[in-house]
């Protein structure tokens, strides 16, 4: 591990933005978060499986619950903050926190984002995966494809000592260049033994800025890319879901990835 005080005066000196300890996690931790999210992809493994037009979205939430319950997992979801449900389903315009309900039917041609956290043994596994209902249309092909590529394209540039907005520069930079726009209101978190931790991980942001990123420091990447504008709005009823503004669609891929000495690792995806 890293001589933490050591690596931050050697920043501090340089004007740079370090890590909190506690953002720096023990190999115990991370082992933890590692099996969190095992067992977090198996949950949308499961999803995969079954996932199909004429099945609601409470059908989902019934199979991401019931798998994470067999197991051994807590759906981090449920209450959280008030939340009913154990998923997170975010259908077509919707960007993000949509409550699974049974009115809503998955059609012919909707994209969905489900997205899944699981608490094991007290640590959290999190990540969301696109799912393209029968036969979409080529626009919703390509977006959905544009914001899995930016996710990768995202992590395979990911490196320890690298700075923290250097993640949102490749993303966004990546979805301009398709056509498309990124959320900036929503980011990715750090993860480990609560569901959201610091540092906020943003989705856009200027080349070689912001706090640099330390062996040991476990977070989230997750953009939420649109069709048309950027701009989204909450829903007033429930307080959770985010619409975009214009009723383009909306595709968001997440990882969960530990920063190692040697190199990075999707610990959930």
């Amino acid at each position: 591990m890293i001589n933490y005080d050591e690596m931050v005066e050697k920043y501090k000196k340089l004007g740079i933005k370090t890590p909190t300890k506690n953002m720096i996690k023990t190999k115990e931790e991370i082992d933890g978060i590692r099996e969190a999210g095992r067992i977090n992809t198996l949950v949308l493994d499961e999803v995969a499986k079954h996932i199909k037009a004429g099945m609601t979205t409470d059908d989902i939430n019934t199979i991401v619950h019931n798998k994470t319950i067999e197991l051994g997992g807590i759906p981090a979801p449920l209450n959280y903050e008030g939340f009913p449900k154990s998923v997170c389903t975010s259908i077509n315009d919707q960007v993000c926190h949509g409550i699974p309900d049974k009115k809503t039917v998955l059609r012919d041609g909707d994209i969905i984002n489900v997205d899944c956290t699981t608490i094991y043994n007290g640590y959290y596994g999190d990540a969301s995966r696109m799912f393209l209902i029968g036969e979409c249309d080529e626009v919703s092909k390509d977006l959905v494809k544009v914001a899995k590529d930016a996710l990768d394209l995202a992590f395979s540039t990911l490196k320890p000592y690298s700075r923290l907005r250097n993640i949102g520069y490749v993303i966004e930079n990546y979805v301009k260049e398709h056509g498309y726009s990124v959320v900036h209101e929503i980011g990715g978190h750090g993860v480990g033994k609560e569901f959201h931790e610091d540092p906020f991980v943003y989705h856009y942001g200027k080349k070689d800025t912001g706090m640099v990123l330390f062996p040991g420091m476990v977070i989230t990447i997750e953009p939420m890319v649109n069709e048309g504008s950027r701009y989204v709005y909450m829903d007033a009823d429930n307080n959770w879901t985010i619409y975009t503004e214009d009723g383009g669609y909306s595709a968001q891929w997440e990882y969960t990835i530990y920063i190692g000495e040697d190199g990075c690792e999707i610990l959930s995806h």
